[in-house]
């Protein structure tokens, strides 16, 4: 097979692989040919790839990672009523505002508005890491990062922290979710058949590209 028939044949697996993944064939046909050998410059090549790695990541790059990276930035600052400056503190809304848009993601300023941003989960066993916790009616709002541990900007007199959860069903007004739950990639290859066809492109693709890279050489 000549570089030419090579690079024609990673170009269709990718082609392929972004319609299992249910991503745009047309950003691959308008990916330059030089980056269809180095098998990087597709995001739905690379967000097929994660969903079969098992990546944690979610839409806009965020990750559970990324959440409890952007959290730790405000871990210790005072709670502030009406705060919204991190240089000097910030009260529950704002501390969740911020968070979230370290993460690329835009909230209101106070609570009961934020309380109808994202979409509903119905229940504490089905949050997430990320999801919104409302109790007192929308007067305060906190962050679940799973396991039964939140965060949040607390009262007066103390700070931004970690801490167990005291939220139950019974005492929490709304849960929200900002974050998506999954990406195209994972939801495009959430059936095994699918899956594993996206398992065969890929190490066919490395295979590939490994023997045009000898090639070359």
């Amino acid at each position: 097979m000549s570089m030419t028939d090579a690079i024609g044949r990673i170009q269709e697996i990718r082609s392929t692989i972004d319609a299992l993944a249910g991503t745009s064939a047309t950003s691959a046909a308008s990916a330059p040919a030089a980056s269809s050998a180095s098998l990087g410059g597709d995001t739905g090549f690379a967000a097929a790839l994660s969903a079969v790695s098992g990546s944690t990541a979610a839409p806009g790059g965020a990750s559970n990672e990324a959440l409890m990276a952007s959290v730790e930035k405000y871990v210790g600052l005072p709670y502030v009523w009406g705060g919204n400056d991190p240089a000097v503190g910030l009260d529950c809304s704002s501390f969740v505002q911020n968070v979230f848009k370290d993460l690329g993601h835009s909230l209101p300023r106070v609570t009961w508005d934020q309380m109808n941003s994202g979409t509903k989960v119905d229940s504490l066993a089905q949050a997430q890491a990320g999801d919104l916790l409302f109790t007192h009616d929308g007067g305060h709002v906190s962050i679940y990062l799973g396991d039964g541990k939140v965060v949040d900007a607390p009262q007066p007199g103390k700070t931004i922290q970690v801490r167990d959860a005291w939220e139950t069903d019974a005492n929490i007004t709304t849960i929200r979710r900002i974050l998506p739950t999954e990406t195209a990639a994972v939801q495009g290859a959430s059936s095994p058949s699918t899956a594993a066809a996206i398992t065969d492109m890929v190490a066919s693709a490395r295979a590939m590209q490994a023997s045009l890279m000898g090639a070359a050489q």
